[in-house]
């Protein structure tokens, strides 16, 4: 999870400024406030313990032991919700933001040049990054009746610091009277675009299946890809609710494990036996290239590489079936010009007698469009073609292509 401070306001008297060993100033979280995190926080876990207490049942009989279970099963979902509140809640009250005052005479430089573009600097530092990763903070506001693109501000920072540099996408977009504080980031070795390409079932209007592609901080692109159960409006109110949490959850912090584990709990606990959708969720990092792939009750996806594929795949049930916080992970390393396709599986069903995963395997392979689109609609042709032109059931394919960003050295 990443905080920020305004460190236009670090001079206030409320706030306790140290320096550590490394020179680094530390702003800490007002003490009181602190507290009453750390407080809250014990007092969930308290709680917590108090639903995780086993519930027998004297009565012998099978109505009473399935009540008992039942019972003892919503009570674990709370129990766990509980705890993984309070952990956040005592991560937040010990987190600090630490920052480099800049050299003067850089400070000076940069001060100089957006004030020629009607930009203000209220204040220049570094922040640390613990993979070495060159970030800078800048507190802005401007005198202009209109206001500033950040990306303006980044382009011009990238020629007076000689690095490429790009705004932050977790803090504001534009420069405008309001001092704001705005985040530089060093652009990642790698770029990532994205297609897709789907069907509907036969006879529906609504397509059951749902993605979406999201970037966070420090280079981190999420790609989600769920299938309703079923089809139709109420395969497709599944799977949105299951992007709906995991995008709200991710974006505040949650990591990816913690995350599908409460939606997992979310969808248990109503207790709906037949919606139980399926997730599909590719973490990718564009400054490392490492790929992590995590499934719930999703079908395979395939990296290719060339003409090389391979498939990627895991055995697991769908969401809300069992109340469990394991999740596989399956870690890819990718290279520039690599594809990862991800679909539903209403896609390879469609191939059943086929051997289909030896097919599927063999279709991407042939592929020789470059544009992740393009990709993802032909994918899905030739599926149609070798199923007779029937679709059975929903189809969605996701396409992710890699490639080297020209314009900063990948790291080692």
């Amino acid at each position: 999870m990443e905080w920020s401070v305004d460190l236009a306001h670090v001079r206030d008297k409320n706030r306790i400024n140290s320096k550590n060993k490394k020179g680094y100033r530390s702003v800490w979280m007002p003490g009181m406030c602190r507290q009453r995190l750390l407080g809250y926080a014990e007092s969930l876990c308290d709680l917590s313990r108090e639903f995780s207490d086993i519930i027998t049942s004297e009565a012998g009989d099978r109505e009473s032991l399935l009540r008992a279970q039942n019972l003892y099963e919503n009570r674990r979902v709370v129990s766990d919700n509980l705890n993984v509140v309070a952990r956040i809640m005592e991560r937040v009250a010990e987190e600090i933001s630490e920052y480099e005052p800049m050299e003067e005479r850089r400070r000076r430089l940069i001060a100089y040049n957006l004030a020629e573009e009607g930009i203000s600097v209220a204040d220049a530092y570094y922040i640390p990054d613990k993979k070495g990763r060159f970030t800078v903070g800048l507190s802005l506001y401007t005198e202009k009746k209109s206001s500033v693109s950040g990306q303006e501000v980044a382009d011009m920072l990238s020629v007076l610091l000689k690095r490429q540099l790009r705004l932050s996408v977790s803090g504001p977009s534009v420069v405008e009277r309001e001092e704001k504080t705005f985040v530089f980031v060093e652009e990642p070795p790698y770029i990532v675009l994205t297609g897709f390409s789907r069907a509907v079932k036969d006879n529906e209007n609504v397509s059951g299946d749902n993605y979406s592609v999201t970037e966070l901080e420090k280079g981190r692109v999420k790609l989600i890809l769920s299938d309703g159960t079923g089809s139709g409006e109420e395969a497709c109110s599944g799977s949105e609710r299951v992007l709906d949490l995991m995008e709200k959850m991710l974006e505040t912090g949650y990591d990816a494990d913690t995350a599908i584990h409460m939606v997992n709990t979310a969808f248990f606990a109503m207790g709906e036996e037949c919606n139980h959708p399926t997730l599909d969720l590719c973490e990718l990092d564009l400054y490392s290239g490492e790929c992590e792939i995590r499934k719930v009750g999703a079908a395979a996806s395939f990296l290719k590489r060339g003409e090389y594929v391979d498939q990627i795949g895991m055995e697991s049930l769908p969401l809300g079936i069992l109340c469990t916080e394991n999740t596989d992970i399956e870690k890819v390393s990718l290279m520039s010009g690599d594809y990862l396709i991800m679909m539903t599986d209403g896609v390879l069903d469609a191939l059943s007698g086929h051997d289909y995963e030896e097919t599927m395997k063999r279709a991407i392979s042939a592929l020789t469009e470059l544009n992740p689109g393009e990709i993802a609609e032909k994918l899905l042709q030739t599926v149609l073609c070798l199923s007779g032109g029937q679709i059975r059931d929903d189809m969605t394919v996701l396409v992710a292509g890699v490639w080297r960003n020209n314009r900063v050295p990948v790291q080692s």
